[in-house]
């Protein structure tokens, strides 16, 4: 199968994923039909594409170590929560039964950091796949069935030095059988939701260790899953020009959209007298992301409306997401990954009070229902997000997805939002919103330590944002002001405090030290976020952030001064209305404290060469975006870097990536 054909399998499965949101089979049989005719005409017959998350468990074998894996609400096991994607085809037949083939990918949760067992070696399940037959009786809209065939899985090995880092890791591929039953209900339009329970036995295989001086271990995988999926179906013949009828009626409760993104970038060799332990490497490299996000919804009431976004993310930022303040690659998480990853990063509620008055209309797209709502409005949200997801917005740079790549281009750089290793946190969000303005406040949940991943519930810590956002208009040119003051409050420690200590005890470690002070202390800031349009498909946009700088930061990137803009151009002119250029730039700095304990060898959150010759981060950033298709985009983008993390003995450093980010 060619790259191009995976590509267009993993845009439409990736609409599927986490289909537990859609509810329970009772509620998908309850779904009104416009007539009995369309349940007596429902046919299975077809192919289709889809995801599923879930949960799973069960062992790899004694002796093994294994790790565990993030569970979200339940305990941590080694597989923790699950996600993939699936494909397959089905043929009822005039007695009803059902035949049919399905192929599927599975992948696990990222690591539990909390109960990762101490060991010489712990071992883990990456993913598992299956190909399988199916065969089912169709009660109309709802079909049981039973599945069984193929499977196979990569187990691996991780070897551990004595201080507990990674130094090798060995893996295997390994082959067995599947046994599994479930049911599948048809919901509206062309989707189906499923249920399923899966067993996979892998053969038994041994690994030797011999050359780390430790016999070798039997990994022998029995794995139980719980999926929850959701299916497209895509008709009898999905190669056929005439679009295939929607089996059942369309619901205007749900919402159901998905992206891809494929983000590879790398860097010539550069200017590096010497490199410290978190200094992006002299000698050039190249390194790819790739993630796959569902945004699903649905109506629960009158102005209630619940979000789903599970995603998987493969992949790693140029040094592991190290070596840079303003960070090159907006997709890059912090908890890289050689094999997909499942999270769920959105799940939250929202709910709308309207005022009255004049209305706005709603489209369909990404964590948003079709439909009408009153302009003059009150908003609650709880659950699981980015805070970037309400705050900090920008017509033209807040995308990494779709415009500037650059974390100090598409966001406050300045403002160390609450967040774990990719970017998410726990919360609450209140809206006020009128014709001309808004006002808009949040407090969230903080890590328990810089670069943490592990997100705390306790009174005495937190975050907290409150932003107004003005809308006006210049010679009727549309523009929007955004004012944000924020403050944190986590287990963090003080550069001055470190710096003391280590003076008078030179043979102290300075990061040993600034682990152990760690307390209890706030940073406070604020940001300031415009953008103007100048003529239509032109827009002006500028930033400019500022915190405290005395203690470290706990979440974000190591900025204490920031301020970037620039300029947004759509193609319009030119005969290409749906492309874009975007030119822009930046400059980052530090408070005197935080550039005196880098210089002194201490280690930030992204950077830390050891010693510091201080120098603004300068940062400038131009991309074209060509989109082939509504549903496609390509783009080709350059950054040119001087001062590398503060560092003028270091750089410049020239970044080239290209970007294929897919949608529906």
């Amino acid at each position: 199968m060619t790259c191009v054909h995976l590509f267009r399998i993993r845009i439409a499965a990736g609409a599927a994923l986490g289909a537990a949101a859609f509810g329970t089979p009772a509620a998908a049989a309850d779904l009104p039909l416009k007539s009995p005719a369309a349940k007596a005409v429902y046919s299975w017959t077809g192919f289709y594409v889809g995801a599923h998350v879930g949960y799973g468990d069960g062992t790899l074998g004694p002796g093994t170590n294994p790790i565990l894996e993030q569970g979200v609400v339940f305990p941590p096991t080694i597989t923790g929560g699950i996600g993939g994607f699936q494909v397959g085809y089905n043929k009822e037949f005039a007695n009803r039964f059902v035949l049919g083939v399905e192929a599927d990918a599975t992948f696990t949760g990222p690591t539990d950091p909390v109960r990762r067992p101490l060991g010489p070696f712990n071992a883990s399940i990456d993913y598992v796949g299956t190909v399988r037959g199916r065969a089912g009786y169709s009660f109309g809209t709802w079909m049981p069935y039973v599945t069984g065939g193929f499977a196979w899985g990569h187990s691996q090995v991780r070897v551990n030095d004595g201080g507990g880092n990674v130094i090798s890791e060995p893996g295997q591929y390994q082959t067995g059988w599947t046994a599994g039953a479930g049911a599948e209900f048809a919901l509206s339009g062309n989707w189906t939701a499923k249920l399923e329970y899966e067993y996979i036995d892998l053969s038994r295989r041994r690994l030797g260790l011999n050359d780390f001086g430790m016999p070798g271990v039997s990994i022998d995988p029995r794995i139980h899953l719980l999926k929850f999926g959701l299916n497209y179906q895509l008709g009898d013949s999905p190669w056929s020009a005439t679009p295939t009828r929607t089996a059942l009626p369309e619901s205007s409760d749900w919402s159901v959209h998905a992206q891809t993104t494929l983000l590879g970038q790398g860097y010539p060799s550069f200017r590096a007298p010497y490199s410290g332990t978190n200094s992006l490497p002299g000698v050039g490299q190249a390194q790819q992301t790739w993630t796959t996000t569902a945004f699903l919804g649905v109506r629960l009431w009158e102005g209630g409306e619940f979000y789903f976004n599970p995603e998987t993310a493969q992949g790693f930022g140029l040094n592991g997401t190290l070596g840079l303040a303003g960070f090159s690659n907006g997709e890059a998480q912090k908890a890289g990954a050689q094999y997909p990853k499942i999270r769920p990063q959105r799940y939250y509620f929202k709910q709308t009070f309207g005022f009255g008055g004049e209305q706005e209309d709603v489209p369909d797209g990404p964590n948003q229902i079709a439909g009408k709502r009153d302009i003059d409005r009150l908003t609650i949200v709880v659950g699981r997000f980015a805070v970037g997801d309400f705050f900090d917005g920008n017509s033209y740079a807040k995308d990494p997805r779709a415009d500037f790549m650059n974390w100090a281009m598409w966001a406050s750089a300045a403002y160390d939002f609450p967040a774990d290793l990719p970017g998410y946190t726990r919360g609450a969000v209140v809206e006020l919103n009128r014709k001309d303005w808004a006002v808009r406040a949040g407090v969230f949940q903080v890590p328990n330590a810089p670069n943490s991943d592990v997100l705390i519930s306790n009174p005495n810590n937190g975050g907290a944002v409150v932003e107004f956002e003005g809308r006006y208009s210049i010679f009727d040119q549309p523009g929007k002001l955004r004012v944000g003051v924020f403050g944190n409050r986590g287990n963090t420690g003080n550069y001055r405090q470190a710096l003391a200590i280590e003076d008078a005890n030179p043979a102290f470690d300075i990061n040993g030290v600034m682990a152990g002070i760690r307390k209890d202390n706030t940073k406070y800031g604020f940001y300031l976020n415009g953008e103007q349009q100048i003529v239509t498909d032109v827009g002006l946009f500028g930033r400019l952030s500022w915190n405290d700088g005395r203690n470290e930061i706990l979440s974000f990137t190591d900025v204490d001064r920031s301020v970037s803009g620039g300029l947004s151009i759509k193609g319009s002119r030119w005969g290409r209305a749906n492309d874009t250029i975007g030119i822009g730039g930046a400059v980052n700095g530090l408070s005197s404290a935080h550039r005196d304990y880098l210089a002194a060898g201490g280690l930030g959150l992204l950077i830390g060469d050891g010693a510091l010759n201080y120098s603004p981060e300068r940062i400038f950033e131009t991309y074209y975006a060509y989109q082939v298709n509504k549903n496609l985009t390509l783009t080709a983008d350059y950054q040119f870097i001087t001062n590398p993390a503060y560092n003028a003995d270091r750089g410049p450093v020239h970044i080239f990536s290209g970007r294929i980010h897919g949608e529906f």
